[in-house]
């Protein structure tokens, strides 16, 4: 009986957390760490068995290897290339030009074994490689998507949630757009226990009057913020990337925010952005272009145009 096997391609400070949550969220029973620097990758795989004799682990094989071990994986996560260094602009669009490179070579890599894995990028600018990923190496449309707004809508219903005292997990809502300065909540999307957004003060408690500017903003802020106190962010995207992929595993029909090539939704083309989809052991099996007020698809084409610009910037439109 073949075993589900993960590959983590990339195990910096993303890499390694994605790593780490894999194995607390008993998310595969292969997991294999591949690095462009052979070393990095060994010792976060070795470092990593050190905890599978824990009783409350099941057996899991964890190991490093090379491009090779995609070839029977199920699904790949890839975080490779560098993030926003100390001092420089708080803008993942500043990446494009150093990432696109790195994703074109690990691309090139990945397609010498598989296109059968469901491939999960991290990297950014995410709605950018993502776009490059899936358009210029033949690798089916489904199977390769971008985590995309995956963390901003999770931020999103952290701080709805701490506003109104209540379990995150019941905040319905997305963010959506770019993985990035441009991302936008979809208030037309958002409730709270089956409560819309303009009962929510009536029904939970609050400290001050809900104001959607302040909270749009904070979303955006709050990836800073983290930047700015610890150096980088990890923890978030790598639980929002094993989500994604126990979706994958466990054939949910999940839906959530992920980054793909539009082919014609709201009028758009030639960019990926994120638009709620089901994720299945196929991939993204649907995307779901929801009705959308005026206010909020003028914040998607934005979105768009933003993402565009890179694009345009480094040939890939």
């Amino acid at each position: 009986m073949k075993k589900n096997k993960l590959a983590i391609i990339g195990l910096g400070h993303v890499g390694s957390a994605v790593l780490a949550r894999a194995i607390a969220c008993q998310l595969a029973a292969e997991i294999v760490c591949i690095d462009i620097n052979e070393k990095v990758a060994h010792g976060e795989a070795l470092d990593a068995t050190h905890s599978t004799p824990c009783t409350f682990l099941p057996g899991m094989h964890i190991y490093s290897g090379g491009f090779e071990e995609c070839r029977d994986a199920d699904v790949i996560i890839c975080s490779g290339g560098p993030s926003i260094m100390p001092g420089e602009k708080l803008d993942r669009l500043i990446l494009a030009e150093r990432n696109v490179k790195v994703i074109g070579d690990i691309m090139k890599e990945v397609t010498r074994y598989t296109r059968d894995a469901i491939f999960i990028m991290i990297t950014n600018p995410l709605d950018v490689t993502t776009y490059l990923a899936a358009t210029k190496f033949d690798y089916p449309a489904n199977k390769l998507f971008g985590t995309g707004t995956t963390l901003e809508t999770l931020r999103f219903k952290r701080i709805l949630a701490n506003h109104y005292h209540i379990d995150a997990k019941d905040v319905q809502g997305y963010m959506l757009g770019e993985h990035g300065n441009s991302a936008f909540p979809a208030w037309s999307t958002v409730s709270i226990g089956g409560i819309p957004l303009t009962d929510l003060d009536e029904f939970y408690e609050h400290n001050e009057p809900f104001n959607k500017e302040e909270v749009a903003q904070e979303v955006v802020n709050v990836a800073y913020d983290v930047l700015l106190s610890k150096g980088w962010t990890n923890t978030g995207i790598a639980m929002g990337a094993c989500r994604l992929a126990k979706a994958v595993f466990f054939d949910e029909h999940c839906v959530t925010p992920v980054s793909t090539p539009l082919t014609g939704e709201y009028g758009l083309t030639d960019v990926s952005l994120s638009l709620p989809s089901i994720i299945t052991s196929e991939g993204v099996m649907k995307r779901l272009p929801i009705h959308l007020p005026e206010a909020e698809l003028k914040a998607l084409h934005a979105s768009a145009e933003s993402i565009k610009a890179v694009l345009k910037a480094n040939n890939l439109i």
